[in-house]
Formats: C-alpha cells, structure tokens, sequence
C-alpha cells in the first residue's frame, strides 16, 4: 500500500484472499526491531548485498525544496537533508 494519504480506502477480491486462506496485515516500517533489523543492514551492505548508498541523494538544507520536487517525481528513492 505505500503511504498513502489519511483515509485511504482500499478493496480486495473476497474470493482472492478466502480460497487460499490469506491473512491481510498492516505493519508500520516493517514491524522490524532496530537493534537487530540494523545490524543486519550494515552486515548485508558490507557483503554488498544491500547498496542503499545508491537509493539515497543528500541535498543541503536550503534545497529542501528541490529534495521534495525529486522524491515525488521518483528521481531520487530517499532525499536525505544535511543540516550544515
């Protein structure tokens, strides 16, 4: 689903999720623990499985604006801002 704006709606196919007997979750950020979710990214990033240097663009503060014009266009996956 994403994040979508406050009183999204959404439907599914009843016969969909009864027949295969699938369970509908909503998790926020992955449920994850962070003493062991990070680790675990730092662990995947060194073996190179995980290059998130290469989802993320920093931008100063002052192009803020231009940060957020990116992240909705999807030039950049995670605008990251540097407060200097």
């Amino acid at each position: 689903m994403g994040a979508a704006p406050l009183g999204t709606e959404f439907s599914l196919d009843m016969n969909d999720v009864l027949i295969p007997g699938k369970t509908v979750c909503g998790i926020v950020e992955g449920d994850s623990v962070p003493d062991v979710f990070i680790p675990r990214l730092i662990e995947l990033y060194n073996q190179g499985r995980f290059p998130f240097d290469r989802l993320i663009e920093f931008y100063d503060l002052q192009e803020i604006n231009r940060a957020a014009e990116n992240s909705e266009q999807g030039t950049v996956l995670k605008p990251v801002l540097r407060m200097t």
